[in-house]
């Protein structure tokens, strides 16, 4: 286990390395601790209740590992399990941790990218059929037309390493044409799961060249940024010796490894934990 106060990187399973990239790109002094609940993805045909569940199992783990501030890089689990976390479980025993998600932070830059005013949101059906996007969107910019597409096969395809494969260009273009058909005026398209840059270049591929894609990686570390500037009594709890350590709740720890190798220029060696010993 690391020492010190990192900062906790949490996903249902590998999407999330996507954001923890980002944020170690922007953020590369800090102490990290990063985990996948693999071992129970994919969280997006969960119940809000058991979304909620294992989540704060696992933040409580990362809790427990010294970590006084956890991002949830995961939307299904920022969109079901996020607000009872902070409102009612935090307060409780841990008044003196941070959990944050992901959706609000992109909520309130979305709307820079786009020309038409409509944009489309790719996510998991937990995601979509949470409506936290169109809340979210609707404060921040009340102006925008969303339309929303689930694509419930597109977690399992990049967990399993079929993501790359000729076989994915068939669920790929599905969805894709499922959301294109609500509006041809869409000129931007939000990939609402941090899963889902991984199928990124198939989607481009998929599109007309003039729409912006756009990830969530850079957007929610550069909110961790602006946070960490606005709240320094965390900023200067969190211990800054460039550690990393990984986490997986799936005992085929090499398979993790290999694709969480892809993100980061060494070898990735995680370790196996039970998040619910002692929850």
């Amino acid at each position: 286990m690391l020492s010190g106060s990192p900062i906790g990187v949490f996903d249902s399973g590998i999407g999330g390395l996507t954001v923890f990239r980002s944020i170690v790109e922007q953020l590369p002094g800090y102490d990290y601790l990063y985990l996948g609940d693999n071992g129970r993805a994919p969280y997006g045909n969960r119940s809000f209740n058991t979304i909620h569940k294992y989540t704060w199992e696992c933040v409580q783990w990362m809790f427990k590992q010294g970590c006084p501030l956890v991002i949830l890089a995961c939307n299904t689990a920022s969109a079901k399990a996020l607000r009872t976390i902070q409102q009612q479980d935090l307060p409780k025993d841990n008044a003196d941790k941070r959990v944050l998600g992901v959706i609000r932070p992109t909520a309130e830059v979305i709307g820079d990218y786009t020309k038409t005013k409509q944009i489309g949101v790719l996510g998991t059906k937990g995601t979509v059929q949470s409506g936290s996007y169109l809340l979210e969107i609707e404060h921040f910019s009340p102006d925008l037309k969303v339309y929303q597409q689930a694509c419930p096969l597109w977690v399992p395809l990049i967990e399993n390493g079929e993501y790359n494969k000729p076989g994915a260009d068939y669920y790929v273009k599905l969805y894709l044409d499922q959301l294109m058909n609500q509006s041809s005026d869409i000129d931007t398209i939000l990939l609402a799961c941090t899963h889902y840059p991984l199928l990124q270049d198939k989607i481009k591929a998929h599109l007309p060249g003039h729409i912006n894609v756009v990830a969530q990686g850079d957007i929610v570390a550069t909110s961790l940024v602006d946070y960490l500037q606005r709240h320094l009594e965390m900023e200067q709890r969190l211990t800054k010796n460039g550690n990393r350590q990984f986490y997986t709740t799936i005992d085929d720890t090499p398979d993790f490894d290999r694709h969480a190798s892809l993100f980061f220029a060494d070898n990735v060696k995680s370790e196996y934990v039970d998040v619910r010993e002692g929850c």
